[in-house]
């Protein structure tokens, strides 16, 4: 049963048709707020909306127009918008470092770290002028902690994102502006192949105390957490999804 955590709230979810956006979204729909289903994605994108009651726009999180059309559908749709999870991510396949492209470079950063310097260039500034609280939550990862060889830069993105959420903590906590961050172990999705270089992740799950990889849920429980009114004293924090992986 609901427990209505997010009830009154309006939230944008990048990355959301799939993957731990599907999950924060459905969570949050489920906790009572109203969804911004963002997403490159259409058809899957349009089917998560339609499923939780929200609205979907097609966003690239790297163009600024993006993100203001989609502060726009939140004020439109439901008069506000109180929280951001800049949930899209991106990443090369494991390899040398040497090998990796610059195209590839800028895509990590792109999409990892200007998404979030973008999304608090448009929706602080509504937040100010409205005298509204808010709050962003960052989808970070492990290896931004404890990097390792083969995704060296997108370690550094993940790194970045950590240290910029809690920079912004810092500077807009005055302003009741809450910036966190979530840091996922690897999980089963899309994206797992690239991160290890294959789909079988038994190796990797033997490293982690609790014995299994992070689910959509996982990561899902602990952002309505941070997004939720429970939180409201917790601000530059950057909380470790991953069994243990970081002890």
């Amino acid at each position: 049963m609901s427990s209505e955590r997010l009830a009154g709230k309006v939230a944008i979810v990048t990355g959301a048709a799939s993957g731990f956006g599907r999950g924060i979204a459905t969570k949050f729909a489920q906790e009572g707020a109203k969804v911004i289903v963002a997403d490159l994605s259409e058809d899957a994108g349009k089917q998560v909306a339609s499923e939780l009651g929200g609205v979907f726009i097609r966003t690239d999180v790297t163009q600024k127009a993006d993100w203001e059309a989609a502060l726009a559908l939140a004020i439109k749709e439901y008069g506000q918008l109180d929280i951001v999870v800049n949930n899209a991510g991106a990443s090369y396949s494991n390899k040398a470092t040497e090998s990796v492209t610059e195209k590839e470079f800028d895509m990590v950063m792109n999409v990892n770290v200007k998404s979030i310097y973008l999304s608090t260039q448009v929706v602080v500034p509504y937040l100010l002028k409205e005298n509204r609280p808010g709050n962003f939550i960052q989808i970070a990862s492990t290896a931004g902690i404890r990097p390792r060889g083969g995704l060296a830069w997108y370690s550094a993105s993940k790194g970045a994102a950590i240290t910029a959420t809690k920079a912004l903590a810092s500077e807009y906590g005055p302003k009741q502006i809450r910036f966190n961050a979530v840091s996922p172990v690897v999980g089963v999705t899309g994206m797992t192949n690239l991160f290890l270089g294959s789909t079988d992740i038994s190796t990797f799950v033997a490293t982690v105390p609790l014995g299994r990889p992070s689910t959509p849920a996982d990561i899902a429980n602990a952002c309505c957490y941070l997004a939720s009114d429970e939180a409201s004293f917790i601000t530059g924090v950057n909380l470790e999804v991953d069994g243990g992986r970081c002890v």
